[in-house]
């Protein structure tokens, strides 16, 4: 379950079979951690958390993925990017905008279709590759 800044964004995806395994890996240590730590535990009932059970500041999240990205010696981006990344990826691969739009939580297609308009003009060349290939 996947929540945004609006209400109506609550919503359920599928995930790949790989993610769900870490994920449950995840809630594992989360879990052995609150045994260990008993009442001082703080159960925000979170996958992923601070040692204490507490939500995670962003600043930390950020300062992670920063000091990942100069290791890696790639192009710094934010974490957000990583969610456009996603969809880019899925509209590169064909997938439905619709299914897309729902995945992002977007309340309609038109959304999805103005923010992510960059990748329609290399879908155009596989739509004439594919109906090249059915003539």
């Amino acid at each position: 379950m996947l929540g945004g800044k609006k209400k109506s964004s609550f919503r359920k995806i599928l995930l790949p079979v790989s993610t769900v395994a870490k994920l449950k890996n995840q809630r594992a240590v989360v879990l052995k951690e609150k045994l260990r730590q008993g009442e001082e535990y703080k159960d925000n009932d979170l996958v992923m958390c601070t040692p204490s059970g507490t939500p995670i500041n962003p600043a930390n999240v950020r300062r992670s993925l920063n000091a990942l990205i100069k290791k890696a010696a790639v192009p710094k981006i934010r974490f957000h990017d990583l969610r456009h990344t996603h969809a880019t990826l899925l509209l590169a691969k064909g997938v439905n905008v619709k299914v897309i739009s729902e995945r992002l939580g977007h309340s309609n297609i038109k959304i999805t279709l103005d923010t992510y308009s960059h990748v329609l003009p290399t879908m155009q060349e596989d739509a004439v590759n594919k109906i090249e290939e059915i003539l």
